[in-house]
């Protein structure tokens, strides 16, 4: 079942979730363009990939989920981190290599981890995350139908990029996971861009959400920079997973507004390309829905920004004073 998504003009959410949603978006935003500053002030090092510009996907999936839910993300990995209930400060430490950081300062940018919120990883290398989280989905089905130790049964979302979609894992997991019916749903964030290779010179199949047909799994696409979309779409996809009838492709058509990472000079896009998508920017396109709607007052809204900023100041407050690892810990953490 293939299909492209599209909804009414009625109102999806409640004023609650509309809060939730615009509070988690605008989280992200502020949380990446200060990691931005932060690392050119060289208070982070290694390579840092941000999400500006896709923040429409990860909340309007993830704050879908329950806690119990299992997230696998990409070396693209702080917004899912944050929409899954890392605490930003606890991620901010361990951009800054600190031991307050959830990843005790090891991981890094491209490897936050936390089993306390079942995220499963940042994975530097691509399409390394997919098999990690059709192992949770496996896990999670096996608990229930085999084990009989759970009632609920638990999804796994797993994100990737566009260009991960051409790796082998992704072909053959897409088809263990429609084989046993696994409850996992795997979410393309097709940002048009695999690095500097764009995605209609890269793949022979270029809506990529067709690859699920191979499989005998529903694909969709979806524009990802529209909340209320992804949102409708995700819904159905994780109800779905959670009553045993398997996995859904997702392809959210989206795109970052930045580089590939901040090392990256991003010359290769045409100022025309990025125009066109900077003006159908996510979180200011969501607002207007919310104004129009009468969702949350013009004060709701400056108190939800005045409190994420907040956060993100005493974020960077606590990386800044929390402490290093220590030398003689350089290897407490690994398995040998």
């Amino acid at each position: 079942m293939l299909q492209k998504s599209t909804i009414t003009s009625n109102a999806l959410i409640t004023n609650e979730e509309a809060k939730i949603f615009y509070e988690d978006m605008f989280l992200g935003r502020i949380f990446e363009d200060t990691c931005a500053k932060m690392y050119y002030q060289g208070k982070m090092f290694g390579f840092v990939h941000l999400y500006t510009g896709q923040e429409a996907v990860s909340t309007g999936i993830i704050k879908n989920l329950k806690p119990y839910d299992y997230v696998c993300s990409n070396y693209r990995d702080h917004v899912h981190a944050l929409s899954k209930g890392i605490p930003p400060k606890e991620l901010m430490a361990e951009l800054f290599g600190k031991e307050t950081g959830c990843s005790k300062g090891r991981g890094g940018s491209m490897h936050i981890f936390s089993s306390k919120y079942n995220f499963l990883g940042g994975f530097a290398f691509i399409a390394e995350g997919i098999p990690i989280a059709l192992g949770a989905a496996f896990r999670n089905i096996y608990q229930k139908q085999i084990l009989h130790k759970i009632d609920d049964l638990p999804v796994s979302i797993c994100f990737i990029g566009d260009g991960a979609t051409n790796n082998g894992q992704f072909f053959e997991c897409l088809n263990m996971a429609s084989l046993w019916k696994l409850p996992i749903i795997f979410v393309v964030e097709n940002n048009q861009w695999a690095i500097g290779m764009a995605n209609q010179r890269a793949s022979s199949v270029q809506e990529i959400y067709k690859k699920a047909d191979a499989f005998n799994i529903p694909g969709v696409e979806v524009d990802g920079m529209n909340i209320l979309e992804v949102i409708k779409i995700s819904r159905e996809a994780i109800a779905r997973a959670r009553s045993g009838q398997g996995p859904t492709l997702i392809e959210a058509l989206t795109y970052r507004f930045r580089g590939h990472s901040l090392a990256d000079p991003d010359e290769l896009r045409s100022i025309e390309e990025k125009n066109f998508w900077i003006a159908r920017d996510p979180i200011i396109n969501f607002v207007n829905y919310i104004k129009n709607h009468n969702l949350i007052s013009d004060d709701e809204i400056k108190k939800i920004e005045k409190k994420v900023k907040l956060r993100i100041e005493e974020a960077v407050k606590f990386a800044i004073d929390s402490p290093e690892p220590n030398l003689h810990d350089l290897s407490k953490y690994l398995f040998y």
